[in-house]
């Protein structure tokens, strides 16, 4: 198989383009179980890219339910080095409207109990998160979002919420307080396991409403959000496939890429090598 570097996270119609060629199915298990949904890998202007439905096909999963561990260990042992993430999100800012783009730059976690690391039973790891999203990424989604056409914001905290519910007003207006620019419900953990992973993770965060806190618009609803998602998604690909047709341009080594570098705290000695065998993808170049 080729050599698949980039990977897209987001809905299944995302890799519905009629430049994606070779396509096949990757069935994949891992430590953590098995992904969301088979891997869809096909050729995009001469690069192997693999899409992974967060929900799986037909959006079967909630938000709590998505295997995030088993999906960025899935996209690591396919070599990706660098994700797109594909989600929606409300906005807490009355700049950010629906159908603008948000390329954030923090990350606040308000779930609830989701595992949010691949280290444990035997081996720690602490990972620096003051910058939770690569900013190279970043500015290459960004400018790819701009090529296709898209209003795009860069910067914001990208607050995630457990859900499946949308929030209460109450909740709105206090994120808006914290200072919190936008909401969703799945970029946490994903950017945590993509920092422990080494993978450059940074979003593509779609504006589809104003949360409940705006009072001149209408509450969201379901409707209003598969509206917005369906709107953007030719400007979604449009700008996947930008960023594939310019990865001579910006592909490299990045931070994120030795992200665990420094932050295995655990003795070697002391790591079993079950754990070792278990986690070579992610520690192989550190633990042998």
């Amino acid at each position: 198989m080729s050599e698949i570097e980039l990977a897209v996270i987001g809905g299944s119609g995302l890799y519905n383009m009629a430049s994606l060629t070779d396509i096949e199915e990757l069935k994949i298990d891992t430590p953590f179980g098995p992904p969301s949904d088979t891997i869809m890998v096909g050729t995009l202007y001469g690069r192997r890219v693999a899409f992974l439905p967060r929900h799986g096909r037909g959006h079967i999963l909630n938000p709590s339910e998505v295997p995030y561990r088993a999906n960025i260990f899935a996209l690591k042992t396919l070599g990706v080095r660098y994700i797109i993430s594909v989600s929606a999100c409300g906005s807490l800012r009355e700049d950010y409207a629906p159908g603008h783009i948000v390329i954030p730059d923090q990350l606040f976690d308000h779930t609830k109990g989701r595992a949010s690391s691949f280290f444990e039973k035997g081996l720690v790891v602490h990972i620096s998160m003051a910058h939770p999203f690569s900013p190279e990424m970043s500015q290459v989604i960004a400018q790819s979002c701009r090529a296709a056409g898209g209003t795009v914001h860069e910067g914001g905290t990208f607050i995630t919420m457990e859900g499946p519910r949308f929030s209460t007003k109450g909740e709105s207006n206090l994120y808006r307080q914290w200072g919190m620019s936008i909401i969703g419900m799945t970029t946490s953990p994903e950017a945590f396991l993509a920092a422990e992973a080494e993978i450059a993770y940074g979003v593509m965060a779609h504006v589809t409403d104003y949360d409940v806190w705006h009072e001149s618009e209408e509450a969201v609803t379901v409707e209003m959000v598969v509206r917005t998602v369906q709107h953007n998604t030719k400007i979604a690909q449009d700008a996947i496939s930008h960023v594939v047709q310019t990865m001579d341009e910006w592909a490299g080594e990045f931070a994120a890429h030795q992200m665990l570098k420094n932050a295995i705290i655990t003795d070697p000695a002391h790591v079993s090598s079950e754990i070792k065998q278990e986690l070579a993808p992610l520690i192989g170049k550190y633990l042998a």
